[in-house]
C-alpha cells in the first residue's frame, strides 16, 4: 500500500467529480488489498474504496441533477479512497445540511447496504423482530438505527459497545446469548448477518416462522453446514447480497431508495453517522489494521 499523487480524473457524460475531505474504509477494501475481492470492470483496479462523500467540482455534459458546489454522497465500484472521486450521478444523492463532511463520509456504504438488506431484501415491517449480528460496525450500527426507525424490536449482537447500541434503541446482547433472547421475543423475522459462517445454524434457531436471513458479511468464515430440515421447518429464506458488482440501474435503485427512505431521517437527526476513528491518509496502513481489529463502534475514516 502506498500514497500516490495522480491527475484528477475527468468525468464521463453522466458522472460527477467529487472533492472529498474524508473517505470511509470498508471490509471489502481489506479483502481487495488481500487479493480476494477485485474491483468490477470499469472501476479503478488499484485504488480501493466503495463510497464517496464531498463536493461536486466538475460534471459531465449529460448530468442534470447536480451542479458544481453541491454536497453529495453515494457508491462507487472502486477508487473511493482518494480526494477526487468519480461517481455516476444516479449512484449519488445530496447530503443533508446538518451533516458535517466527516459525518457524511461515514454514511453511504453503511446505510445503503443496511437499508437494502433489511428493508428491500428482508422486508422488515412494523412490529417485526430484527437481529443484527456484528452490530458494532458501520453496517451493523446503521442497521440497528434503520430497524428502530422502522418500528421493529431490535436485538444487537456484539461483544462490545453495548451501552452505545442501547442508546440507539437496541437491546444489546452477547453473541452467545442472542438466540435465547430472540427466541424469548418470539423469534427473529429478519436476521442481518455481518459475521458469517459460524452463525448460520444459530440464525436458523433464532428465526420465527417464515423468517429471513440476509447475509452481508463473512469475515468469520464463508463455508457452513446447513440443516435443510431446520430451513424447511421454519419455511425460512436465506438471501445473499452484495452491492459493488450490481448493474448500474440496480445499484441506482438501492441509492435512490436510501435517498427517499433514509436520508430524511439523517436530516432530522433520528439517524446519525457513527465514526469510530479518523486516520490521516498518510497512516492508511494503520487505518486498515485498525479496521481489521475488534472492538470498533462505527466507521473508520481516512482524512485527506
Amino acid at each position: 500500500m502506498r500514497l500516490e499523487e495522480r491527475p484528477d480524473p475527468v468525468p464521463g457524460s453522466e458522472e460527477v467529480l467529487v472533492a472529498a475531505r474524508f473517505a470511509g474504509i470498508n471490509t471489502a477494501d481489506l479483502a481487495q488489498r488481500a487479493g480476494a475481492y477485485p474491483a468490477p470492470p470499469g472501476a479503478p483496479q488499484d485504488v480501493p474504496g466503495l463510497e464517496v462523500a464531498g463536493t461536486v467540482v466538475a460534471k459531465g455534459a449529460a448530468v442534470r441533477d447536480f451542479a458544481e458546489g453541491d454536497r453529495v454522497f453515494g457508491l462507487v465500484g472502486g477508487g473511493g479512497l482518494a480526494d477526487r472521486v468519480l461517481v455516476h450521478e444516479r449512484h449519488a444523492t445530496r447530503v443533508p445540511e446538518r451533516l458535517s463532511d466527516e459525518e457524511a463520509a461515514g454514511v453511504p456504504e453503511a446505510f445503503i447496504t443496511s437499508h437494502d438488506a433489511i428493508v428491500t431484501r428482508g422486508a422488515l415491517g412494523l412490529g417485526d423482530v430484527l437481529l443484527v449480528n456484528g452490530a458494532n460496525g458501520g453496517v451493523g450500527s446503521a442497521g440497528v438505527q434503520i430497524g428502530v426507525v422502522a418500528g421493529a424490536r431490535v436485538f444487537a449482537s456484539a461483544r462490545s459497545a453495548h451501552g452505545q447500541l442501547a442508546e440507539l434503541g437496541a437491546e444489546a446482547v452477547l453473541p452467545d446469548d442472542a438466540v435465547a433472547a430472540v427466541q424469548a421475543a418470539g423469534g427473529a423475522d429478519v436476521v442481518l448477518e455481518l459475521v458469517g459462517a459460524p452463525n448460520v445454524d444459530r440464525n436458523l434457531d433464532a428465526l420465527a416462522t417464515k423468517g429471513r436471513i440476509v447475509v452481508v458479511g463473512t469475515g468469520a468464515g464463508t463455508d457452513a453446514d446447513l440443516s435443510l430440515r431446520k430451513l424447511m421447518h421454519k419455511r425460512a429464506t436465506i438471501h445473499g447480497t452484495v452491492l459493488r458488482a450490481r448493474p448500474l440501474e440496480e445499484k441506482a435503485a438501492a441509492v435512490q431508495a436510501f435517498a427517499h427512505e433514509v436520508v430524511p431521517h439523517l436530516a432530522s437527526g433520528r439517524m446519525r453517522a457513527i465514526v469510530d476513528r479518523v486516520f490521516p491518509v498518510e497512516e492508511a496502513a494503520d487505518a486498515f489494521d485498525h479496521m481489521a481489529g475488534s472492538g470498533k463502534f462505527g466507521k473508520v475514516l481516512l482524512a485527506f
